[in-house]
């Protein structure tokens, strides 16, 4: 008979679900996901639940495998040593491999004031504490959105659309991922339901207070509520726990996406950093790296070697309200190109991307496996990018 394996998987989002379900295709491995929430977050769709038009929420039940155990509860520190996780709550889940899919969240603001007057939405507690606030603004308040990201341009478009005063503060380009084709297409949408745009160098916050929010050139622009969505962050539970890291706090990895501290912990998602080479945050990547660290361990388990990570992306696509949306399309190494599809069928394509999102996820809960990689190597671009040398994965004890 077969020694059964314990594998913990520490984040219940897109990465860590996509991870759990494809782990079940083992009867001899035993999954257990801890998450602080009980239920899942479709983190794509938080601007509609701050605008009133979904909840944001999917019961577990229809993204996650009946054989994965749910621990609702947090992390606090990772024993690599002793291959365990400490819980908040007390007590500890040991593993015989682990998956880090933590997950990012809002950057700590540096800005004089924006921690204590401007409202992050990049998790669920956060849009819930920014939606009573919003209901409770006159219709005519004036509410600034600061970041011209996907983040910053939906939550922008969702409350324009809804009738709502906004000015998006881009302290930049509107959105820089954007081919000039596309960004001209996203202004044209966000003029067209009467949201100002404030872009280039004199675009910067340096101060936000309870009803201002100051530029860099001096101008203070009326501002009931504040929205921040300049950049994001990552939990720093992988640094506490003594494991190497990149600048951000992602974990840093080989290509396939093992821990260059030790062989039994694996990374996915935003807060993984393969060859210090870390992939754009976003929904597109976490499932697939999930899908692969699932891989990763499953080729560990079977005395196999782990194929490298080989990503693709296909663009980027931003909900611009409820009638309109733009899918930037890309070269596979995540370089936008000049085609896009914009306005309705731009919407349409964005919804469709939202739910075929957790279909595969339950896709992968009913059958584990059947989420499908794409096998197109990451071309020269990365190969030229990814340093040179020896593996230094280290040996499984």
């Amino acid at each position: 008979m077969n020694e059964n394996t314990d594998v913990v998987v520490i984040g219940g989002g897109y990465a860590g679900v996509m991870a759990a379900n494809r782990l079940t295709r083992r009867d001899d491995v035993t999954v257990t996901l801890i998450n602080p929430r009980p239920d899942f977050v479709e983190r794509i769709r938080l601007h509609q639940m701050v605008g009133g038009s979904h909840d944001a929420v999917v019961d577990y039940r229809d993204v996650l495998a009946d054989g994965v155990r749910l621990v609702v509860d947090t992390v606090t520190r990772i024993d690599a040593a002793g291959r365990g996780v400490a819980l908040a709550t007390g007590g500890t889940v040991g593993y015989d491999y682990l998956i880090y899919a933590v997950g990012s969240g809002s950057a700590e603001p540096s800005v004089p004031g924006a921690a204590e007057f401007a409202y992050p939405i990049s998790t669920l507690e956060e849009a819930q504490r920014l939606r009573p606030v919003l209901d409770a603004a006159p219709a005519t308040a004036a509410v600034t959105v600061v970041g011209a990201g996907p983040t910053g341009i939906e939550t922008a478009a969702e409350l324009a659309e809804a009738g709502r005063a906004v000015t998006l503060v881009c302290g930049g380009v509107l959105g820089p991922y954007l081919h000039p084709r596309g960004r001209r297409s996203v202004a044209g949408r966000l003029a067209a339901l009467g949201a100002t745009v404030l872009e280039g160098p004199d675009a910067k916050v340096t101060a936000v207070t309870r009803d201002t929010v100051r530029l860099g050139d001096g101008r203070e622009l009326p501002s009931e509520v504040t929205i921040w969505t300049a950049g994001f962050g990552v939990p720093d539970l992988a640094a506490r726990s003594g494991l190497s890291t990149d600048a951000l706090g992602r974990l840093l990895t080989d290509e396939t996406l093992t821990s260059v501290d030790d062989a039994r912990i694996v990374a996915a998602g935003d807060s993984a950093a393969p060859s210090d080479l870390p992939l754009r945050m976003s929904c597109q990547a976490a499932m697939p790296l999930g899908a692969r660290a699932a891989d990763t361990v499953l080729s560990r388990i079977a005395g196999e070697r782990p194929s490298p990570l080989n990503q693709v992306f296909a663009g980027q696509c931003i909900s611009l309200g409820r009638r309109g949306g733009i899918f930037q399309f890309a070269h596979r190494y995540d370089v936008a190109v000049w085609f896009h599809i914009a306005g309705r069928p731009g919407a349409k394509l964005k919804e469709f991307v939202c739910g075929g999102i957790v279909k595969h996820l339950s896709d992968e809960a009913r059958k584990p496996g059947s989420y499908t990689l794409h096998r197109v190597p990451g071309g020269p671009h990365r190969q030229r990018l990814l340093r040179t040398g020896p593996d230094k994965a280290p040996a499984i004890p």
